[in-house]
């Protein structure tokens, strides 16, 4: 029970402060923003590939395969038992589900955020899938050991 709170929880909150963002980025943004030096810039960016850019121009398409992978996902996150685990597909869940948001009221994801040294722009819902994509293989490589 508990885990499922933590889960839910989590899920709303990348998925929020996906949205959040972005709707801060579509009413305020008309240029571009420097930060730490030109270390990140902050600017708007429609993106109809997929995460960070690629594969751009099939948005049909990518609203029926990440529509098909978040039904996975809820199927998958049941049989999870790890917290961290749990937390993992939690975080993945709520930001495509910001993603798939876009895709289907834009006909695109929109993006803003640009590192120095990172080859593509990117939104707080992809930073959410990777960061739970990166937590959920160390857990599966803990449990290796």
């Amino acid at each position: 029970m508990f885990r499922n709170i933590i889960g839910v929880l989590l899920l709303l909150s990348a998925f929020l402060i996906d949205r959040v963002t972005k709707d801060y980025i579509l009413e305020r943004i008309s240029d571009v923003f420097v930060f730490l030096g030109g270390f990140v810039k902050i600017h708007y960016v429609e993106n109809t590939g997929v995460a960070f850019g690629m594969f751009k121009g099939f948005n049909n398409f990518f609203i029926l395969f990440n529509s098909v992978l978040l039904i996975f996902l809820f199927y998958l996150r049941r049989r999870l038992n790890k917290l961290s685990q749990v937390i993992a597909i939690h975080l993945i869940i709520g930001g495509a589900m910001g993603n798939i948001f876009d895709r289907i009221k834009y006909g695109y994801v929109i993006d803003f955020i640009e590192v120095k040294y990172f080859p593509w722009v990117f939104n707080a819902g992809d930073f959410f899938i990777t960061l739970g994509a990166i937590i959920l293989f160390l857990s599966h490589f803990e449990e290796g050991r």
